[in-house]
């Protein structure tokens, strides 16, 4: 067997998860980064496991037909993609092969229908949220390393390049966001090292810039810009300003004064520039408000395809109680609210059902109820009692899935329906052969919410027995 170090070639089968492909060494499983499907490679053995290797591809002997030339110059070094070498098409159908392989070797469930994946056009620009960092330390590119170019290293604004939050990869060009996105970004940058600003540097803990976080609104046209800064607002007011008289396009400017050691750009003490603070967003004929940090699915027009799946599955008759748990900004729970008796929606995070109860309110929606907490604590008997029992349950955890409680909750609760929408089909499938003891599920929906990665939504369908 093959060890640290050494050099192989492999012909790469298919695609894994975070990225990955999948090929194999006389019989033994290599896991390689930088290859696709039908791929000849060499690549270096980074890593030896007792049943499988990790490797890293140094060499494309010989392209497999779904090979194509990635559209941006960083991929490959930024990790905002993992699959911009590969046909669309080709990238459609092994996430489509991996909510399969989940059901069938993670959940042990054969025989579901799986609805053809729902792609996403175009597949660039779709981002409606991007979150760039700056650092005083810049990552430089193979290319730059091999050029006689001096760079000024101490001012960097773009992505972390997988691994390492120490520096920033500056980035100049992004296919995910829209171009207005890429322009703050430029402009930004060049203002920071003109006026010689500081970036955080994460082994000093000192430095003023920290985080840009730009929010779109796709249907409305409407842009939000949030600095956040290790300062206060006096302290970037200077670029806010430049901003300001830049791009008339941008609707609002906040700052967010955060002042710990944490690498996050949702904390600390928020100030509104201009506009007011927040941006609005319509999907189909509803409209939702949008703060700096809340959470909204980030491909707009593919989020109204997903709801439009959940609403299909639910087949609400309008008398129904419906209950949204993980509701999140409320986004699925307005969705079905008009055609629902009522819907009632838990989420854990506070913010979050703030938003939800707003966006209640600036759509006269009245017959939605947000409650926060914990799913697996709130659900209780005297809660159903209290809030009705629902004919229909929505699920949409996060990427570990339902809390064994919780899945023992919904099956007590037993509603009639379940749509269960997750971005990790993996946890899906173990959540899914749980509930089957008692439900039968009947069909899956992939979504493709995030084009050139390998991340997707799945919607399940189950009805109890």
């Amino acid at each position: 067997m093959a060890k640290r170090g050494d050099s192989i070639e492999i012909d790469v089968d298919k695609f894994a998860d975070k990225g990955l492909c999948v090929g194999r060494l006389d019989g033994i499983v290599v896991l390689t980064s930088g290859a696709a499907p039908g791929d000849r490679v060499r690549a270096l053995v980074t890593r030896k496991k007792k049943q499988y290797l990790e490797a890293r591809t140094v060499e494309i002997l010989i392209e497999g037909p779904d090979r194509v030339e990635p559209r941006c110059r960083y991929f490959g070094v930024c990790g905002g993609c993992t699959r911009q070498h590969v046909a669309y098409d080709a990238q459609l159908f092994a996430k489509q092969m991996a909510v399969l392989d989940a059901l069938e070797h993670r959940g042990g469930l054969t025989g579901i229908a799986i609805e053809p994946i729902i792609g996403c056009e175009p597949p660039f620009f779709y981002r409606n949220k991007m979150e760039f960092s700056f650092s005083a330390w810049k990552w430089l590119t193979p290319e730059e390393i091999a050029s006689d170019d001096s760079f000024e290293r101490g001012f960097s604004l773009g992505l972390h390049v997988p691994g390492n939050y120490e520096k920033a990869l500056d980035i100049e060009e992004c296919f995910l966001q829209s171009e207005l996105s890429v322009a703050i970004v430029n402009e930004t940058r060049a203002y920071g090292r003109a006026n010689r600003l500081s970036c955080w540097s994460t082994r000093a803990h000192d430095g003023l810039l920290r985080h840009l976080v730009i929010r779109h609104g796709v249907n409305t046209g409407e842009t939000l810009v949030n600095i956040v800064a290790n300062g206060s607002a006096d302290d970037v007011a200077g670029l806010a300003e430049h901003l300001k008289a830049t791009f008339d396009a941008i609707t609002t400017c906040v700052s967010t004064d955060h002042r710990g050691l944490a690498q996050i750009s949702d904390s600390g003490e928020r100030t509104v520039h201009w506009g007011r603070g927040a941006i609005r967003e319509r999907i189909g004929d509803l409209e939702f408000e949008i703060s700096p940090t809340a959470f909204f699915q980030p491909n707009t027009r593919q989020a109204e395809k997903l709801y439009g799946v959940v609403a299909d599955f639910a087949e609400l008759t309008g008398s129904e109680t419906v209950y949204d748990l993980y509701c999140g900004a409320g986004a699925i729970s307005l969705y079905l609210a008009r055609a629902a008796r009522n819907v009632v929606g838990i989420e854990i995070v506070e913010d979050a059902v703030r938003d939800a109860r707003r966006n209640a309110d600036l759509n006269s929606i009245t017959n939605c109820r947000f409650f926060h907490g914990d799913v697996s604590e709130v659900v209780t008997e005297s809660f159903v009692t209290e809030n009705g029992q629902p004919g229909v349950v929505v699920l949409d955890p996060p990427r570990a899935g339902l809390h064994p409680k919780t899945v023992a909750e919904v099956i007590r609760i037993a509603p009639k329906r379940i749509v269960y929408v997750s971005c990790n089909p993996q946890t899906q499938a173990r959540d899914l052969a749980l509930l089957a003891e008692t439900y039968s599920i009947i069909k899956a929906q992939p979504v493709d919410l995030f084009p050139q990665t390998h991340h997707l939504e799945n919607v399940a369908l189950l009805t109890r027995r």
